[in-house]
């Protein structure tokens, strides 16, 4: 099974059951994986509680031997049916402690943790002050610590916490304090809100410039806020949305968990979605959630043809992971294995095995590679705080 929500108020992430669904069909016409058909069932999280509980249930009663590539800020309510039928959780998006201290939980990412934490990392090189706005959420208040433990690799003040609701309209007043609590040298003001990301920085950029003169596009100037985010907050396809190289995005900084989506590691993902997808606009291979969906089921893949077995069951494919099953992504990840010893074993994130992230920037439209190669946030995040 493979869910997430869609057509909330809050964020939505229809393309990761879409993906599920394309990858399936290619999968299939394969020849399925090692000879099994796989068949997928989607569904809507709804971002509630309930939402989330009600797909658990279907898992457990439909005998899904695995959830894949999913999103859920629910975790309590989705664990336990999950834990107590024996279903493995395998490359959640990472946005709930669940999905980083339950033992069938299997991340393909370091979750926002990850994400946060470098992206104080990449802040420290550029910013002088920073203003994080971020949901006023039980999720969310872990955010400040992160970043400020990112920001404080480089001897940095902690950043300024925002707090703002998740699902708002509008965010003038958020806007105008974070802009003027991150002054205008050298300040930096990052939101991670999600689908929502977009709304604060359209109140950000119509925000009165006779305070002090912020530009909300990215440039160079000294006496300009610099605006940042991080990948799922901000992403290829919301730049494409806003205007591309005249997005108010240009110039923005972002911390990703994969390459860059024009990087060539994601021609095997391409290909499927060109094939398979047909034309479901659904399937974005630039957006995040897509592209953590096809890593999931790239481990779901390996682990089966591990088995070399004609029934496939929970309880062996999460027995396989914890043996030491290595599943290699071609690249979009270092090579995931979740034994004991591949732990981080951080506060609050036991689970985390790639503790990886990429450093991007906006430049003419297009999320490109600020350094090569990863970061190991794994440091940052086991020492926040």
């Amino acid at each position: 099974m493979t869910w997430a929500p869609d057509q909330t108020r809050a964020t939505n992430m229809p393309g990761m059951p879409a993906m599920a669904q394309a990858y399936a069909r290619w999968v299939n016409a394969q020849g399925g994986i090692d000879g099994h058909e796989l068949r997928v069932l989607t569904c809507n999280e709804q971002n509630t509680p309930t939402g989330a509980a009600a797909c658990a249930r279907r898992a457990v009663r439909e005998h899904a031997v695995a959830v894949v590539g999913s999103y859920s800020q629910n975790g309590r309510a989705f664990m336990a049916p999950l834990e107590a039928a024996g279903i493995p959780y395998i490359g959640g998006y990472g946005v709930t402690e669940d999905e980083f201290t339950s033992p069938l939980s299997y991340p393909v990412n370091g979750g926002l943790a990850a994400l946060i934490a470098g992206h104080g990392m990449q802040l420290a090189e550029s910013c002088r002050k920073v203003s994080l706005v971020r949901p006023d959420t039980l999720a969310g208040d872990r955010l400040p610590k992160l970043l400020d433990a990112g920001l404080k690799n480089s001897s940095k003040r902690g950043a300024v916490d925002i707090r703002a609701v998740e699902d708002a309209t509008e965010y003038t007043a958020q806007a105008a304090t974070a802009r003027d609590k991150a002054g205008t040298e050298s300040g930096c003001v990052t939101a991670v809100l999600g689908e929502r990301t977009q709304t604060f920085f359209d109140s950000f950029r119509r925000l009165p410039r006779s305070t002090g003169g912020a530009r909300a596009d990215g440039g160079e100037k000294k006496d300009s806020v610099r605006i940042s985010s991080v990948l799922g907050s901000v992403g290829q396809p919301v730049i494409d949305r806003t205007g591309g190289a005249r997005s108010p995005f240009e110039g923005a900084f972002v911390t990703g968990w994969y390459p860059e989506a024009d990087d060539k590691s994601w021609e095997p993902m391409r290909k499927v979605i060109r094939e398979h997808a047909f034309a479901d606009n659904r399937v974005d291979p630039n957006d995040a959630g897509v592209q953590t969906t096809w890593i999931a089921y790239t481990v779901l893949k390996e682990v089966i043809e591990s088995l070399d077995t004609d029934t496939i069951t929970g309880s062996r494919i999460s027995e396989a992971l914890d043996q030491g099953a290595r599943v290699d992504t071609g690249g979009l990840t270092p090579p995931l294995r979740w034994m004991y010893e591949d732990l981080l074993g951080a506060p609050d994130f036991p689970r985390i095995v790639n503790h990886a992230v990429t450093f991007q920037v906006v430049r003419k439209g297009r999320l490109v590679a600020q350094r090569p190669g990863f970061v190991d946030v794994g440091p940052t995040v086991t020492n926040r705080g």
